[in-house]
């Protein structure tokens, strides 16, 4: 996901603007003209990558149609503190009002995509695929898969609907692999991949027996993470997920997987700290 269609954009900034405006940015409207202009400048305080950058522009469009931008960087360019990332120029109203919207957007974002840099890097050397997942905020999973990409990562499925994933809950109710398989099969069009989710080495084989696409290796040990690589490897496509970190990615991409899936990419990331400025 490379782009964020405008409408959808839209939607949710009209959504983020009216829950923290409201009525009216009360403090703002009481102290500032209502022509006044001014520029102010988006500041970084911590390095990154940053993300977000056309939503946070749109966040001052929204508020102002007139407003003028001289762009420092783009998504994606590894910024250092101090740095200038966005120079603004409109009505002061509109800049002091959609502030933190415009901020909370681009530093989470940003966070996102600073910390999806650090797994790829680390996994790099070994053809590995690092993927996200669908923990998400809850309205936000467009934009947060975007800063995914930005940070050079890979989109699993967005939602329930573009694939099959059978995780353990399917084949406890369906009462076997196979059986999920068969039903999966039997309702849906060949068109959709299959993904089994396999926590042994026993359900491996069995989810190999039939002809899945994608292995989901869920919170297994390095050794048998091995083990399973041997049996599975151009049978099927590897992915690994469950408890993955900074500090395992490496020795789990050392041993031959196509993916690590890491919910942490989007769940707890540490915002990046930028800041907005009046000049």
């Amino acid at each position: 996901m490379k782009s964020i269609p405008h409408h959808l954009l839209k939607k949710i900034i009209e959504e983020a603007l009216i829950e923290d405006i409201g009525t009216g940015d009360i403090t703002t409207d009481s102290i500032v003209p209502e022509d006044m202009r001014s520029k102010a400048i988006i500041l970084a305080k911590d390095d990154g990558i940053i993300a977000g950058l056309p939503i946070a522009k749109e966040v001052f469009k929204y508020l102002d149609a007139d407003v003028k931008f001289n762009e420092k960087c783009k998504d994606g360019d590894s910024i250092r503190r101090g740095d200038i990332i966005l120079e603004i120029y409109g009505k002061t109203r509109a800049i002091f009002s959609g502030e933190r919207t415009a901020l909370n957007f681009l530093q989470r974002l940003s966070g996102i995509a600073t910390y999806t840099r650090r797994c790829v890097d680390i996994v790099s050397p070994y053809n590995v695929k690092i993927l996200d997942t669908r923990k998400t905020t809850p309205l936000l999973r467009i934009l947060e898969k975007y800063a995914v990409k930005i940070g050079g990562g890979e989109n699993h499925r967005f939602a329930l609907y573009d694939m099959v994933l059978i995780k353990d809950n399917h084949i406890k109710f369906a009462g076997s692999i196979t059986e999920a398989i068969k039903r999966v099969k039997k309702n849906l069009s060949h068109i959709y991949k299959i993904e089994v989710e396999v926590t042994n080495i026993e359900e491996l084989k069995e989810a190999l027996e039939n002809n899945v696409d994608i292995v989901l290796l869920d919170n297994m040990d390095l050794k048998t993470i091995e083990e399973c690589v041997k049996i599975a490897k151009g049978k099927a496509l590897i992915e690994v997920s469950g408890g993955i970190s900074i500090e395992n990615l490496e020795p789990i991409a050392k041993l031959g997987v196509d993916f690590i899936s890491m919910g942490k990419l989007t769940h707890s990331v540490k915002c990046l700290d930028l800041s907005l400025e009046i000049e």
